[in-house]
């Protein structure tokens, strides 16, 4: 966005309309840290009255702590330059701050057990993440399920996904290797809608997921952590027949 107070001043001059401060959340100033193909879909995260995130991969960018997506960025290949990789923190931390500015929308995530246990970054970095999502899903208009391990039946096995209505309209946004898919076709976002209901109630309840997460929290680690990864963004390789855990989905409803 452009800075508030020139915002607030340009807005004066014009005669206080309105019209300026309400375009101007529209606005970037080429959204520094964020993928181009994720920008947009940013910009009507903002307006979300709803936001259902499935993950797959990793930590849903709102849920992770600044030494885990420092960690993430890290293994990104090719490298970032270290002013690269700040710019890239900078706007996680910058788009977390809608949970705590937007306590009457509700936020939904649905996690898998997987990801809640990859030592991402190390132990410490690792014990510090779950602390955090454990603090940041206290708020009642934070939700989250875990997809555990054991489960015979999953409804999203093509990947994570997210939705959203700006204007009364149901969007979808699938994201994966290098790209991401802000879906607006009726038919085509209902069915990944369908989905997503359908794996709520396969995941376990949100009470029972926060008691498993606390338990894999209390679990003390015993070595400092394994490796990075350098293909969180989703496979690189061609879908097997199950379909690939290959693009994330997130599910958002914008103010109409």
């Amino acid at each position: 966005m452009p800075d508030e107070v020139f915002v607030e001043r340009a807005e004066e001059a014009l005669g206080n309309t309105g019209a300026l401060q309400k375009a101007a959340r529209h606005l970037t100033r080429g959204e520094a840290g964020l993928a181009a193909w994720f920008r947009r879909w940013a910009r009507l995260e903002r307006e979300a009255v709803s936001l259902c995130t499935y993950e797959c991969r990793l930590v849903p960018g709102l849920l992770q702590s600044e030494a885990y997506a420092r960690a993430l960025f890290e293994n990104r290949i090719p490298l970032l330059t270290d002013e690269q990789l700040e710019a890239q923190v900078a706007a996680r931390l910058e788009r977390q701050r809608m949970l705590c500015e937007r306590p009457t929308v509700p936020f939904h995530f649905i996690v898998e057990e997987a990801v809640l246990r990859r030592r991402l970054g190390g132990a410490e970095v690792w014990r510090e993440q779950l602390d955090h999502v454990l603090e940041h899903t206290l708020p009642r208009n934070v939700a989250l399920q875990i997809m555990p391990l054991e489960a015979e039946y999953h409804s999203c096995m093509d990947g994570p996904l997210r939705l959203e209505t700006p204007e009364g309209r149901r969007l979808a946004y699938s994201e994966g290797q290098e790209s991401g898919r802000l879906i607006g076709d009726s038919k085509e976002v209902r069915v990944l809608q369908q989905r997503y209901d359908t794996l709520r109630s396969q995941a376990l309840h949100p009470k029972d997921s926060r008691a498993l997460l606390e338990r894999i929290a209390a679990v003390q680690a015993a070595a400092s952590g394994g490796p990075g990864h350098a293909a969180l963004d989703g496979p690189a390789v061609a879908a097997q027949p199950l379909g690939g855990l290959d693009a994330p989905f997130r599910a958002t409803q914008a103010q109409p």
